[in-house]
């Protein structure tokens, strides 16, 4: 008899173990506003969540819309989303505590998943405050109206890192706080005269501002010189080309600056679950393909690309079983 209540209560155990195992798991995704690309690109990771992983391993992802970047990594702080796109050089500031996290200290808790796209940089500008077609004619700007991004979002952290190093006193614009949508609109009823929409190719906002406002909108110009000086030495900048006819009117092609943005996810999330995503994601790359544009840039080859710190242990996994190879830099303690 006692032999029999022990193997009733190791089974009840086993039985308990593989419920706990298979209990349903839901995660929030944060994006930023729904006029860039974030926020479509982030819908589309959890939709296929949905549809490869909530039937089979009980794992469901919502994508919700946020201000961007920068209070992508408050949300992820609070556990108030477990998941969130960012852009690489707020994750970097982020992780190191710098800047516009000095108060609140380095953000331990992020980890990486897979660089996602290049973010590229749409200096929209009037063209009747133009002069070079380079940044140089930013400081036209000076006592005019131009929209930094909505608060607490990447975009105006990179417009605050880029500026200066420019050379560029953005304290002088008359400065809005605008999404992308927003500010294609102020733009096309003459409420500002710049902005920059830097985002995924192609960025909805700008198709629209072009579409509207035609040759009375330019996308400035970088030179290789400003290139080396909006970086400010950290090596995330790059140079895209945006080709023309890429945007209603664009009649010849941009060399503009990027760089790149990224997945990230709690340290808290288990292991396997972190996973599946990275597997899902890997091998369901035509499905984000048809979604947006910008996801054809992605690949395993690239997968860790730009990610500014440490892999979840998921993600590393995934990639082993591929055969890459994790730099150091990227491992976690």
């Amino acid at each position: 008899m006692q032999i029999r209540a022990t193997a009733v209560a190791f089974a009840l155990v086993l039985a308990a173990g593989s419920a706990a195992a298979q209990a349903p798991r839901s995660y929030i995704l944060t994006t930023a506003t729904t006029g860039g690309t974030y926020y479509p690109v982030g819908v589309a990771l959890a939709t296929l969540a949905k549809v490869k992983l909530q039937t089979t391993e009980k794992i469901d992802i919502s994508a919700i819309s946020s201000a961007g970047s920068t209070e992508n990594v408050k949300l992820m702080r609070e556990n108030q989303a477990q998941m969130g796109i960012i852009l690489g050089l707020v994750a970097r500031n982020a992780w190191d505590g710098k800047d516009e996290f000095a108060q609140v200290g380095p953000q331990k808790h992020l980890r990486g998943i897979t660089s996602l796209w290049s973010n590229v940089d749409h200096h929209v500008q009037r063209k009747s405050l133009t002069k070079t077609g380079t940044l140089e004619d930013l400081k036209l700007l000076y006592g005019r109206k131009y929209s930094m991004g909505a608060r607490n979002s990447g975009l105006e952290s990179l417009n605050k890192f880029i500026f200066p190093n420019l050379g560029v006193d953005y304290t002088k614009f008359d400065l809005v706080y605008q999404g992308y949508g927003p500010s294609a609109d102020s733009f096309n009823n003459g409420q500002i005269d710049g902005t920059n929409a830097s985002a995924g190719i192609p960025v909805a906002s700008v198709t629209q501002i072009f579409a509207k406002a035609g040759k009375d909108a330019v996308l400035l110009e970088v030179t290789d010189e400003e290139l080396k000086k909006l970086d400010g030495g950290t090596g995330l900048f790059f140079h895209h080309t945006i080709k023309a006819g890429t945007y209603p009117g664009l009649e010849k092609d941009v060399k503009t600056s990027a760089y790149t943005n990224f997945l990230a996810v709690n340290d808290a999330l288990p292991e396997n679950d972190v996973y599946l995503v990275t597997k899902t994601i890997y091998e369901n790359l035509p499905f984000l393909n048809n979604i947006h544009a910008s996801t054809k840039e992605m690949s395993l080859e690239r997968a860790m690309s730009g990610v500014p710190l440490p892999l979840h242990p998921g993600a590393t996994k995934y990639y082993r079983e591929k055969g890459l190879t994790i730099p150091a830099r990227l491992i976690a303690n």
